[in-house]
């Protein structure tokens, strides 16, 4: 039998082994916090009072091992929904994006390296998706530009060569997409806009961005020159969302569109149908090493499912957790305390831990010579390779009742390699349930193992490992928050206003909100809206609202440079009033300093204001100011002026305003004016197509 962890009271104790008792005290779990920021008020508080949020046990770690056989797997869980601990942001897509709107237009595409160049090895085929991006942007008449970053590491095994060149991939993208894909060299002296529109130039595969190092660093300065000429990017490199890189995230500060392909569409699925628990029992296998890295992903895996099972070299982790005998040389240093944590809860939730009662392993000096051992008594000189065919029985017929399962980590016990063992064995088992949602989340050789059985298909794989990993770690995916242009941004306006009709005042980085609670006391016939990207400082104005009962303000948590379009477009009433007070500009970072207004959130700004509704500007900082006004001339196409003087608008001889003209100061405002520091202030107003403000 398989021992199975069981943490309730009643179990009958079956073998010597029955009980054990860890002598260490349990560590506090940390709070856990879902990866993506709360869009709402009643979600946060939701959130802090589920169960799960930490648990402090001050009893010792005592676990009965039972069979299996007795042990029933729950199918109704106390804890909450996984979809509560995650959020993933709104973002618009392709598939959703105009089409008639592509031609013509220079779109770049942000491929996936790691899934396209696997194809490369043999020409096997990659998923459809990973192409049909690009093929649907060429056929609607886009002008197509290809980037991608790859290393020798990460792609010596998709070809012959140490590390594929432009070359090489462009011969191998030809080939697949049927289409001429011509290699350029990344050159400053020309833009993507001078791009040939005729079809017959193909399309460009920019040389390997990898070997630059503004894109590693994530460097402004690259990435701006990367959009150059871009009018649009498609990422469609999912498996690389977990990393910051130029040409991924970077580049969301420079493009006025960058929406997700296909493929990136499609991986995101899977994502987020991993992290539900709509069906029970939901049960995860884990494989591989590596347990420090991974125990916030292992605890989370603990509070959403309903049994967990290591068939990896984790699973000696488990054990000497629970102070059985286990050969040193089998356990990471420094991974004790959190093995101890995830055992702690699973114990919390009373749900099964399974790990191999028997273990096939091979000789070091002679791996020819097999034998399967108990894993408590592996010989000196053997090293484990796969679980034993007790084991292997026993988790399958577990496994029988599981309505969902995860198997995240690689299907080798270890680096050794095997044809067809305990694990493959199992994974192939799997194919026989009926009913059961699969997920093989892993290295490719799980679709190559498994890719050819009719019992599964591409929608039981997902490959981008590492990615899934940091989900599940509560981590938030640069790559996908960079793509979080909220299209459309859904906000219940009817909720956060008694009267979503007033006209609307918007405050771009709103701080600790003092400007906007000082307007809507002022001005009760107008609504007043914070952007902020600090959600903490959103979250004590969200408390601030329900304590002072304020029903003409609202805080939202979000990046304004890409979400104001969406946000403001979807409000029923009038746009009337926008302010930029006081941005922070890094001095010690020049390529930083001005990245809070974007092109993108001017031209934004003077679509949506009403015609003579006002931007309010606002430093203590004069080239600030300066830099903030040019920028609004510039960025508006004419929409936008600067307010002549009058008695109203009292300036000085550079023509900054002498005074706050709406009365309410902001935090920093009052802390500058306090100190007897100058305000350097700019109000402009929209005018109509006549030049004229209404």
């Amino acid at each position: 039998m398989n021992q199975v962890l069981d943490f309730s009271r009643g179990n009958q104790l079956i073998n010597s082994l029955n009980r054990h008792v860890f002598p260490f005290n349990s560590p506090r779990i940390p709070p856990r916090k879902a990866c993506f920021p709360f869009r709402n008020r009643s979600a946060f508080r939701a959130f802090r009072k589920m169960k799960c949020s930490g648990h402090l046990f001050s009893c010792r770690v005592s676990c009965k091992l039972v069979d299996q056989t007795e042990h029933s797997l729950v199918e109704k869980d106390a804890v909450s929904d996984g979809e509560q601990f995650t959020t993933f942001p709104h973002i618009q897509t392709l598939r959703n994006f105009p089409k008639e709107k592509l031609f013509r237009k220079v779109v770049m595409v942000r491929f996936d390296t790691m899934i396209i160049l696997q194809g490369m090895k043999e020409h096997q085929s990659s998923p459809e998706n990973a192409f049909s991006t690009i093929k649907y942007l060429y056929e609607a008449g886009a002008k197509v530009i290809l980037v991608g970053s790859w290393s020798e590491n990460a792609n010596s095994r998709f070809s012959s060569e140490a590390c594929p060149s432009t070359e090489s991939v462009s011969d191998f993208l030809s080939l697949m997409l049927e289409v001429k894909i011509v290699p350029v060299k990344y050159d400053l002296r020309y833009t993507h806009s001078d791009v040939d529109v005729s079809k017959k130039s193909g399309i460009l595969l920019l040389e390997n961005l990898f070997y630059l190092k503004g894109e590693r660093a994530n460097c402004s300065k690259f990435s701006k020159e990367l959009t150059s000429g871009v009018d649009m990017v498609v990422n469609d490199a999912f498996s690389e969302s977990h990393k910051v890189l130029a040409s991924t995230v970077g580049i969301a500060s420079f493009c006025s569109d960058y929406i997700a392909g296909f493929y990136f569409e499609e991986c995101l699925h899977k994502l987020e149908k991993i992290m539900k628990t709509d069906k029970r029992p939901y049960v995860a296998i884990i494989g591989g090493g590596n347990l420090a890295d991974k125990a916030a992903a292992l605890r989370f895996l603990s509070f959403t499912c309903d049994g967990l099972i290591f068939v990896g070299s984790m699973a000696f982790h488990i054990m000497h957790a629970l102070g059985l005998p286990v050969p040193m040389k089998l356990v990471e240093g420094g991974a004790l305390k959190e093995a101890v944590s995830i055992v702690e809860s699973a114990k919390s939730r009373n749900i099964p831990l399974v790990i191999p009662k028997d273990i096939r392993c091979i000789k070091n000096d002679n791996p020819k010579q097999m034998d399967v051992f108990s894993v408590y008594s592996i010989p000196e000189g053997w090293q484990p390779i796969d679980i034993g065919p007790i084991s292997l029985q026993e988790m399958t017929d577990l496994l029988s009742k599981c309505k969902k399962i995860i198997w995240i980590g690689p299907f080798r016990f270890s680096s050794s390699k095997q044809d067809k063992g305990g694990t493959f064995k199992l994974a192939e088992a799997l194919g026989n349930l009926s009913s059961c949602d699969i997920t093989f989340v892993g290295k490719v050789e799980f679709e190559e193992a498994l890719g050819k059985s009719k019992s599964f298909s591409s929608d039981n794989f997902v490959k981008s490992a590492s990615v899934v990993w940091e989900v599940l770690k509560g981590r938030k995916l640069p790559g996908l928050m960079a793509l979080d242009r909220a299209y459309p941004f859904q906000v219940d306006w009817s909720a956060a206003y008694d009267d979503p009709m007033r006209p609307l005042v918007v405050d771009v980085g709103s701080g600790n909100g003092l400007f906007l609670f000082g307007m809507a006391r002022r001005r009760k016939d107008m609504n007043c809206l914070g952007l902020e990207i600090n959600e903490k400082l959103v979250d004590r104005c969200l408390d601030d609202i329900c304590r002072l009962a304020i029903h003409n303000v609202h805080f939202i948590a979000t990046n304004a440079t890409s979400t104001f379009r969406s946000i403001v477009s979807s409000y029923p009433g009038q746009l009337v009033l926008v302010s930029i007070q006081c941005p922070n500009p890094d001095f010690n970072k020049p390529e930083y300093r001005w990245r809070m207004l974007q092109r993108s959130l001017v031209e934004a700004i003077a679509d949506m204001l009403i015609i003579g509704g006002k931007v309010f500007l606002q430093s203590d900082i004069e080239a600030v100011a300066l830099r903030m006004k040019n920028e609004f001339i510039e960025y508006s196409n004419g929409k936008l002026i600067v307010m002549e003087h009058s008695d109203d608008l009292a300036t000085n001889k550079a023509g900054w305003l002498k005074e706050n003209p709406f009365g309410v100061p902001s935090d920093w405002e009052k802390h500058v004016l306090d100190r007897g520091d100058p305000m350097y202030r700019l109000l402009l107003s929209k005018v109509d197509s006549r030049g004229g403000s209404k």
